[in-house]
C-alpha cells in the first residue's frame, strides 16, 4: 500500500479528554509541536508554525531546525468525540495536499486512537515516497507524544 500511513495506539484516558487533546489547538499544538494562530473549524484553513512539543525534549530537538516553518490545517470534519479531519501539505515542494484523520473509539481500557494519512499517490513522483516514509515515522512519533502529554496531565 504506498498510499496511506495507519498508526494506531491505545491511550489510557477518558475519551472527552483524548478529544480535547487532538482538537483544542493549544492541546494539539504542545503534544505535537506546534502554536496556532486560528481555531479548528470545519471549513477553515487553521493557520501557524511548527515549534519544538513540550513533551519530549529529544523529539523537541529534531523539530528545532523547522521551528516557525508555516503550517496549515484545512479542517474538513470534526465530529465530536468520534473523528478530527483535515487536509494539508506533507512536502513543501509539493502543491498537492494529503488528509489527516483522526478516529476515536472507546476501548477496554481507554480510548482506541488511529491516526491516517492518505493521498501521497498525489504527489509528484519524485516526492511520494520520501514524504510518505517520512510521515510514517513521524505520524509513528506522534502516538507516543499523545500517550506522554495525557499521561501527564
Amino acid at each position: 500500500m504506498t498510499d496511506d500511513v495507519i498508526k494506531s495506539t491505545t491511550l489510557d484516558a477518558p475519551l472527552e479528554r483524548v478529544w480535547m487533546a487532538i482538537t483544542d489547538p493549544p492541546e494539539f499544538g504542545a503534544w505535537f509541536g506546534a502554536e496556532w494562530d486560528t481555531p479548528f473549524t470545519v471549513g477553515e484553513i487553521a493557520s501557524g508554525r511548527i515549534v519544538p512539543t513540550a513533551v519530549d525534549a529529544e523529539v523537541a530537538a529534531s523539530q528545532q531546525p523547522f521551528a516557525g516553518t508555516p503550517l496549515a490545517l484545512h479542517i474538513d470534519e470534526l465530529e465530536p468525540m468520534r473523528r478530527f479531519a483535515f487536509r494539508w501539505n506533507p512536502s513543501p515542494e509539493s502543491q498537492a495536499l494529503t488528509t489527516v484523520i483522526f478516529e476515536l473509539a472507546e476501548a477496554t481500557r481507554g480510548v482506541e486512537l488511529t491516526i491516517t494519512e492518505s493521498g501521497f499517490d498525489a504527489l509528484e513522483p519524485n516526492l511520494r515516497d520520501a514524504a510518505r516514509e517520512q510521515n510514517d515515522g513521524g505520524w509513528e512519533a506522534q502516538t507516543r507524544l499523545i500517550a506522554r502529554y495525557l499521561d501527564a496531565g
